[in-house]
């Protein structure tokens, strides 16, 4: 029987392949690569077919909502390729791949002393800009990643991320005070905030016109703290990445704790679905995300959501 290379092992290779093809062949092997598994991606599929029917509507045909299950798992592939090209580029490619606007948010913040809060979605490629911060402005960066399965392929993403600049934390317990600390390092902290992971806590919004829970912890930090919520997206651009940084989502207290988190929660999960419609196709949230995901794909729907 054929041995089959675990998954961190994939990873790796697929790092060094992607580092040493020219850009040509390898962008046209995740094109390809894209739209051969999008054929055969399972659940993953249907919850992709889901996020763009919720975002669409019933403006979108069948040819059309192919099309575009295709082009979402090309994006996919692509932020892969483009975070492993990374270690090999020099600051000028880096720099020359990368336009953005509002820029001076984070810097006004960072002059004034305090890390700023991103809160992002799973959009484009979030690493390239990162990167960019770290390699071309040299400001610190700080991500909250979700741990992956197995061990050892977070170890290994771990490393990689920290060999961009990033300092890296792992959801869970000490995530509050690495984010704290970070805060007031300057350090800008890069939040993804469109779902819930395991061991985060929720708060009910509605969220791409559907009920649903969304993390908790980026409304709780910059209530606590007074750092900057600035909504942020990075999208694919043709070759290029282009980074959106909004202005600073209000967070001054209104009342009781809780209902001023689940008041800024809500209107963080109107900044990100306001990115997310504007490029759907680059969304690359595969999981289920919704309640009414986990009864379509026949799964009991997690106690987390029963708030909702």
């Amino acid at each position: 029987m054929p041995l089959r290379p675990d998954a961190t092992t994939s990873y790796q290779v697929a790092s060094v392949l992607a580092q040493r093809a020219p850009r040509a062949v390898s962008g046209r092997a995740t094109q390809l690569g894209g739209r051969f598994a999008a054929l055969f991606a399972g659940d993953r599929r249907v919850i992709v077919e889901r996020n763009l029917r919720r975002i669409r509507g019933a403006e979108l045909s069948e040819e059309e909502l192919e099309r575009l299950v295709s082009r979402t798992f090309e994006a996919y592939a692509r932020y892969y390729l483009d975070s492993f090209r990374l270690p090999s580029l020099d600051d000028r490619t880096v720099d020359e791949g990368f336009d953005y606007e509002g820029f001076d948010h984070i810097r006004s913040s960072i002059e004034r002393g305090v890390g700023p809060i991103l809160v992002m979605p799973h959009l484009g490629g979030w690493e390239w800009a990162a990167f960019w911060l770290a390699r071309i402005e040299s400001i610190k960066v700080t991500a909250v990643v979700e741990p992956l399965e197995p061990p050892e392929l977070f170890d290994w993403f771990l490393s990689f991320r920290e060999s961009l600049g990033m300092n890296i934390v792992p959801v869970g317990a000490t995530a509050g005070p690495a984010i704290l600390d970070a805060i007031k390092a300057r350090h800008v902290v890069c939040l993804l905030a469109d779902r819930v992971v395991a061991g985060a806590a929720g708060v009910p919004v509605d969220f791409l016109g559907e009920r649903t829970m969304l993390p908790a912890g980026p409304a709780t930090v910059a209530l606590r703290t007074g750092a900057p919520l600035l909504p942020t997206a990075v999208f694919f651009r043709g070759d290029r990445h282009f980074a959106e940084c909004r202005a600073p989502i209000p967070v001054e207290r209104e009342g009781r704790f809780r209902d001023d988190v689940q008041r800024v929660t809500q209107l963080i999960a109107n900044e990100l679905g306001r990115f997310i419609r504007a490029a759907p196709e680059q969304w690359h949230v595969l999981q289920p995300g919704w309640p009414s995901d986990f009864k379509a794909l026949g799964r009991p729907v997690p106690e987390l959501y029963g708030a909702c």
